[in-house]
């Protein structure tokens, strides 16, 4: 009795998203360096500069992520997920020993290895999750991708809450769930998540469809809880456990999908007796027909006269073939443009917040996790439900975004009242739709063979954006307003700190909207025959 489970079935299917919705519940740590950067600066005595460029170190990490696009083709999907939990492991567990006092603080250059190594690391289990899953569900690129970027931005928010309920918000122990829990969940994730052949028929896209909808729904009372939880107020230490109890009951909750499939398929094979000895009557031909030889030679010689032309947008691309077109560098800048403007603020929430006024900024961290999560997911079913409905390019979809945050930027930048709660709500959403559209388009423009090193060449942007608005312009911008302090490391209150930032960040994002906009209709033509060859298949489908 296989009890309904094997690596092929629906069942081994679903338990392998679920334990990729784990993965990323839990894979947005390099996120969450707000909520000790303030321990780290004090500790090691560090301008905001040394701080960013600290932050920047572990963005740097994901530029090393052209590691895990490459051995998504060569290695399994387990060997890439240990791979990322190990290094996660030994780099947060390094600044946990730091951050606890339990060793000495490290010199500067170290400390960023270790850092780089803990942003590094989430490349390992984005590219093992997001290769495969998208693999495995193509017909429903979007629903993927904005579930599981959905999780990751969630994650922060439960990384948090979770320490503050029941550890105060501490610094170091922190930094302990950041080594311990990522590792941990990629060893169960390694027994379950393979690549399995897509759907085939049109019944079990409508099933996969369903089932994304309830995961969906799973997940937007996850935020609403998590939202509930931070906006409530203090809490008592019992109320706390129990609310980290229902939080972990709820993250479980979408196992009842894959059991659900394994109590369907043990009834069905129970209530049917197979006859098995009948249908071994089946003779299959020794030769193939003249007919099936002469059709296998046309397919070889259309493949063959294929290869020798240029790829064009929709068809597979090596990623040298993608980077000479225009419309990678577009989606590319236009990325950066996005991104790198939104990590700025999240690497800074913590000095931003302390600047205008407030002692603890873990509900800022978390507001831009909650609303990044909405943005993700809901970005990912409106912009698929829009392209099979009307064709509707999806870069469209970067392009509000994009102007939305520009908006968001010169409100942070008035510093009025509450400023700071609208603008981490603003960031966040617009953040998790730039992630959540981007991942489908690169796949849906250069294909997924390649896809794994493609999209690790696209987050290239990860590190560059930290670089150039976190290290770079928020760093010296800061610096240049802040007084020194007796240890060595400064500090600045007042609006004007990071005014000059959200103004140049706002223009990055009206240019970053222009080139959506060029991308959009670029691609106007790829989505309407996406569009024309869904329809034709439902089509077929009806017909037959």
């Amino acid at each position: 009795m296989s009890f309904g489970f094997t690596y092929n079935s629906p069942v081994g299917k679903w338990l392998g998203f679920i334990a990729a919705v784990w993965v990323q519940a839990i894979s947005g740590n390099n996120y969450t360096f707000s909520n000790y950067s303030d321990a780290l600066k004090s500790l090691m005595a560090l301008t905001q500069l040394q701080l960013n460029n600290l932050s920047v170190a572990k963005d740097v990490g994901k530029a090393f992520g052209i590691l895990a696009g490459l051995a998504s083709d060569r290695l399994s999907t387990p060997v890439i997920l240990l791979i990322g939990g190990i290094e996660g492991f030994i780099g947060y567990g390094v600044q946990w020993l730091v951050v606890s006092g339990t060793i000495k603080p490290l010199p500067y250059w170290i400390m960023c290895i270790f850092l780089c190594m803990g942003g590094n690391s989430t490349t390992w289990m984005n590219t093992a999750i997001l290769v495969t899953c998208i693999r495995n569900f193509r017909k429903n690129r979007g629903p993927v991708t904005g579930i599981l970027k959905g999780y990751v931005g969630l994650s922060t928010a439960i990384f948090t809450d979770i320490c503050s309920a029941l550890f105060a918000s501490d610094p170091s122990t922190f930094l302990l769930l950041l080594a311990v829990v990522p590792f941990t969940v990629c060893l169960t994730a390694i027994v379950f998540l393979r690549e399995i052949p897509p759907s085939s028929t049109n019944v079990e896209e409508k099933e996969e469809v369903k089932y994304f909808g309830v995961i969906n729904v799973i997940a937007v009372i996850i935020a609403v809880y998590l939202l509930v939880f931070d906006i409530s107020g203090p809490h008592g230490k019992v109320f706390s456990q129990f609310f980290a109890a229902i939080l972990l009951v709820l993250l479980g909750s979408p196992l009842l999908i894959p059991i659900y499939l394994m109590v369907k398929k043990i009834i069905r094979e129970n209530s049917v007796n197979l006859d098995v000895e009948g249908n071994n009557n089946i003779v299959e031909p020794l030769l193939l027909g003249e007919e099936t030889v002469k059709k296998e030679v046309v397919v070889v010689a259309v493949v063959k006269v294929v290869e020798k032309r240029p790829r064009v947008i929709g068809e597979d691309h090596t990623i040298f073939e993608a980077m000479r077109t225009l419309d990678f560098w577009i989606l590319f800048v236009s990325f950066l443009c996005g991104v790198g403007t939104g990590l700025a603020v999240m690497n800074n929430l913590g000095q931003m917040g302390l600047a205008l006024g407030y002692t603890d900024v873990s509900i800022f961290v978390s507001l831009t996790s909650i609303w990044g999560f909405f943005g993700r997911i809901l970005s990912g079913s409106v912009s698929e439900y829009f392209i099979k409905k009307a064709a509707l390019p999806r870069p469209i979809w970067n392009a509000a975004s994009q102007i939305l945050m520009a908006v968001g930027y010169i409100f942070l930048a008035m510093a009025l009242p509450g400023s700071l709660y609208i603008g981490s709500i603003v960031v966040g959403i617009c953040y998790g739709v730039r992630l959540a559209i981007s991942v489908p388009t690169a796949s849906e423009l250069f294909g997924l063979k390649y896809y794994g090193l493609i999209y690790n060449v696209l987050i290239l942007n990860l590190p560059l954006g930290s670089f150039l608005f976190s290290g770079l312009l928020a760093g010296l911008l800061y610096d240049a307003q802040a007084t020194k302090t007796a240890g060595g490391g400064n500090t600045c209150v007042g609006a004007h700190c990071y005014r000059l930032v959200f103004i140049v960040m706002s223009i990055a994002c009206i240019v970053g909207f222009g080139l959506d906009i060029l991308l959009t209709i670029r691609t106007k033509s790829l989505y309407a025959k996406i569009y024309a060859s869904r329809k034709a298949k439902k089509a077929s489908t009806v017909l037959s």
